[in-house]
């Protein structure tokens, strides 16, 4: 198998998921508990708080614990609607957002609560003159992703965060789901930020909401103690402790990773850069964790098919988009074409250039055939 689909969900590291079944055996009591058990399995959790904490540089009493980047994500856009939607309910974002985002910021506009998307450069990095011209008395969040998931696109994170420090009633939130774990960026200036374990080769069913002390939120799930008062439920002790393991193991290895994985990349693309029928949609301003192109006359989900024949595992968009092109394509280069034919492949350090070099042969030989295939229909 040649699994090339790291961005939707990484294999649980084998450390990490002992370390989830340990917890889970030796620590079954709810962190709530005021028996020497409850006691116990808190101090596990607020140990591996600290952790979390001292790797992403942020305050213990800022990390609230969710199901995953999409729950942490409509935690913090709708949290700070409906909390300070008496200042106003002008949101600001881009076209480029996961759908947890996207999906959080319509169900507002349909509260009455009104949206501007910023404008794009060439590459598809905010265009930081239009995004302060869009700032207004009303404007109450800004919500963009560091990493776009699809084609990779960086985003200046830190640029947009000074900027948005000029104006103290306008909320930053960022998507760093992508980013963990494999970019360098800031928080010191972002105000909330979301990123879910299954990308770093931890566990589904954990994410984190870091939202800095000073501000308050709406809370989605209301009843019950937890770990904070704007997440409500009880404490999953072993998710929790294995998401802080997961982070501590990606990032001992960051660099390197990094490095190994911008190498494949470059591969990738001086392999594929001059075939007639690829057109390559990430750019020198992409995570190189994520390979974008299009193949122009085959349907995506086509060439995903014929690859999975081969027992190769490739993604179309992003997992969870619902829609049948990809708007981060159409919003890069405004042709139809190159977005409805959108193939993304995403690397790890555990992918090998003995695999990439078997997709791409497999990947020629059916743009070959295919295209073959639909001029004689």
């Amino acid at each position: 198998m040649i699994y090339l689909d790291y961005a939707a969900t990484t294999p649980v590291d084998d450390e990490v998921l002992d370390t989830f079944i340990k917890v889970s055996k030796n620590y079954m009591a709810n962190p709530n508990s005021l028996h020497k058990l409850g006691v116990k399995a808190k101090e596990l959790i607020d140990a591996s708080t600290a952790q979390v904490a001292k790797i992403l540089h942020v305050k213990e009493s800022e990390i609230i614990y969710t199901s995953g980047a999409s729950e942490a994500n409509n935690t913090a856009i709708k949290g700070i609607c409906l909390k300070y939607q008496n200042r106003g309910k002008h949101i600001i974002t881009t076209k480029l957002e996961h759908s947890s985002v996207t999906g959080a910021i319509a169900y507002l506009q349909t509260q009455g609560y009104d949206v501007d998307f910023v404008e794009l450069d060439s590459y598809g990095r905010v265009d930081l003159d239009n995004l302060k011209s869009l700032i207004r008395e009303d404007t109450i969040l800004v919500s963009i992703a560091s990493v776009n998931s699809e084609v990779g696109i960086i985003q200046p994170i830190e640029e947009i965060a000074n900027i948005l420090k000029e104006y103290p009633k306008v909320y930053f939130h960022t998507d760093i789901t992508q980013s963990v774990g494999k970019i360098n960026f800031d928080l010191t200036n972002v105000d909330l930020a979301s990123f879910s374990a299954q990308k770093i080769y931890g566990i589904k069913g954990v994410g984190c909401l870091i939202k800095k002390e000073s501000i308050k939120i709406e809370p989605l799930i209301h009843g019950g103690k937890s770990t904070t008062i704007y997440r409500s439920g009880t404490p999953a002790t072993a998710l929790i402790v294995s998401l802080a393991k997961a982070l501590r193991l990606i990032y001992e290895k960051k660099e390197s990773n990094y490095n190994y994985v911008a190498n494949l990349n470059s591969y990738l693309y001086q392999k594929l850069k001059d075939c007639k029928n690829i057109h390559i949609n990430s750019n020198e301003y992409c995570s190189p964790y994520i390979f974008n192109f299009s193949i122009p006359g085959i349907k995506p989900e086509t060439m995903l098919h014929a690859l999975e024949m081969d027992d190769i595992f490739i993604s179309t968009q992003t997992a969870c988009s619902s829609n049948t092109k990809s708007l981060a394509v159409y919003e890069l280069f405004h042709e139809e074409k190159y977005a409805n034919s959108t193939i993304r492949v995403s690397l790890s350090h555990l992918t090998t250039k003995e695999e990439l070099d078997i997709f791409i042969d497999k990947l020629l030989s059916n743009i070959e055939r295919l295209l073959v295939f639909n001029e004689g229909r």
